[in-house]
């Protein structure tokens, strides 16, 4: 009797695992799509079209993730750094072998809105499909026409740098189950059509959550704290929403100015991973940029009473000494600034030279963290266009660990009323071991 029952029980626990592996399957498994040669060969796209598609693409920032240093344009094989290991970006153009010159309408449009590559391989989501899947279809269409007519390009990027298990593209599905809402974006009764618009092109084809939203323990976005700030390539992405640390609350109108010209005079120049995106948004009509800023505003609503005192102490000292409580002049810090950083941010009773930002308006020196302030005294500021010299020469080379953590700690203790930092040796550490990574990934993209 009582081996009978265990031969039940076993029956039960294999009729369970088979099921188990039934249900995994159905999640995981993704069919092919046979590919289709005229997808690039033979196949008129309107001019009209192609030309919306550029710039959507440019809003998209394909050609920065899809584009290695010194690689052809779209060709792939940019590292891209994530807390799971390094992922190679692919090849888009439209070569047929190594590319996506195969790709049919259908197959593309998959791949933006479920993840899921031509030949029914789960992609990793750090192509944030997980925002396009909230595109239009007549503006996947625009793309993929855009696309199907760049220079085809043999180019294979290198194998991902994951470590196990998530080197294991199965378990992507699973990812998805629990965080991708498939579906296009829908309009706001309620708001008028620029923030829709803008709504649209930031949530889904902008993927600006991508970097300002922070993430959980498996890499996707807190959507209980959208826009509350997140990380990127080392680079802190300051919050967008009420929690923004800017000393001088944004509004449309100086968001649009940022965004078209890389640079306000509240607010600085952008810089590290937000340069290219200005790039790109150069190609962008002024009307998409200004919806775009419509809707960023909008998300941070008007500053309350705390926000604008803040706001009216930091304006008071940029017209005042632009200091709140000055360190010595003799402190290491201190004297690191007077010999490289006043000459062009100023002292006390001088204004900074144009385009310099007085820093007590940084947002730099006003985040949680030091790794954007560590950055730029390390990296510089080139100006959005890459034309001509540094705005800001970068003096990764010249000040040693010490004194960047001395001249930063000075920078936030005379410029802000935020207390003092105390971890800004590992936020060096971080940048010189994020800069040593990201080196030894574009060595292994360029090998042949």
């Amino acid at each position: 009797m009582r081996r009978r029952r265990r031969g039940r029980r076993l029956r039960i626990g294999w009729i369970l695992l088979a099921l188990l592996l039934l249900a995994g399957g159905y999640v995981i498994w993704r069919p092919a799509i046979a590919p289709e040669m005229g997808a690039t060969r033979g196949v008129p796209f309107e001019s009209e079209r192609v030309e919306r598609g550029a710039q959507l693409a440019a809003i998209g920032n394909c050609n920065i993730c899809h584009t290695r240093e010194g690689g052809i344009a779209y060709a792939g094989g940019r590292p891209i750094p994530t807390p799971f290991g390094t992922v190679f970006a692919s090849n888009i153009t439209p070569d047929p072998d190594t590319g996506i010159g195969s790709w049919t309408t259908a197959a593309f449009t998959r791949a933006m809105r479920e993840g899921v590559s031509r030949d029914g391989r789960h992609l990793y989501p750090a192509f944030p499909y997980d925002h396009m899947t909230r595109m239009r279809q007549i503006d996947i269409d625009a793309v993929y026409a855009f696309l199907m007519t760049r220079r085809p390009a043999v180019a294979t990027p290198p194998d991902n740098d994951l470590p196990f298990p998530f080197n294991l593209r199965p378990l992507v599905a699973f990812w998805k189950l629990l965080f991708l809402d498939k579906g296009a974006a829908q309009e706001d009764a309620r708001r008028g059509p620029e923030w829709n618009r803008g709504a649209y092109l930031v949530e889904g084809l902008g993927h600006c959550g991508a970097c300002h939203t922070p993430r959980n323990a498996l890499g996707a976005e807190d959507s209980r704290r959208a826009y509350a700030g997140g990380e990127t390539e080392g680079w802190t992405a300051p919050a967008l929403n009420a929690d923004s640390p800017a000393a001088v609350p944004w509004d449309a109108e100086r968001l649009y100015r940022y965004l078209r010209h890389g640079y306000d005079d509240r607010h600085g120049m952008a810089a590290g991973p937000m340069a290219p995106v200005v790039r790109n948004l150069a190609a962008v009509p002024d009307a998409e940029v200004r919806a775009m800023s419509v809707y960023v505003a909008a998300m941070a609503g008007a500053p309350n009473a705390a926000r604008t005192q803040a706001a009216s102490q930091a304006l008071a000292r940029v017209n005042g000494d632009g200091t709140v409580r000055r360190a010595p002049d003799t402190s290491a810090g201190g004297t690191i600034y007077a010999g490289a950083c006043a000459q062009c941010h100023g002292e006390a009773g001088r204004a900074p030279s144009s385009p310099a930002l007085h820093l007590a308006l940084s947002s730099a020196l006003r985040t949680p963290r030091p790794d954007n302030i560590v950055r730029l005294i390390r990296d510089g500021v080139h100006s959005p266009d890459l034309g001509g010299e540094p705005l800001m020469p970068g003096f990764a080379n010249v000040l040693s660990d010490a004194q960047v953590v001395a001249l930063a700690a000075y920078l936030r203790t005379a410029f802000t009323e935020q207390p003092a930092w105390s971890d800004i040796g590992k936020s060096v550490q971080r940048a010189r071991e994020s800069d040593a990574d990201k080196l030894r990934a574009q060595q292994k993209a360029s090998l042949p």
